[in-house]
């Protein structure tokens, strides 16, 4: 499990957005680069190379489910 201070300090590496914790994966808050992140064995793969680009509505649907604001 990812600690609440791990997770204030990290960020997407592309856009520098905050993160969320969404099941074993790290989510960016940024709409525009909409970057997921595996976290394997309770550490986070921040590598951009091995995230992926969630399509908008998967973003959308992941950041209304952790009751984050979107445009």
């Amino acid at each position: 499990m990812i600690s609440k201070e791990l997770l204030e300090i990290l960020c997407c590496p592309v856009s520098k957005a905050n993160l969320i914790l969404d099941n074993n994966y790290l989510v960016s808050t940024d709409k525009n680069t909409r970057r997921r992140y595996r976290i394997e064995n309770d550490i986070p793969v921040m590598l951009v190379e091995e995230s992926e680009e969630l399509d908008y509505e998967t973003w959308k649907e992941i950041m209304i489910r952790n009751n984050i604001k979107v445009d």
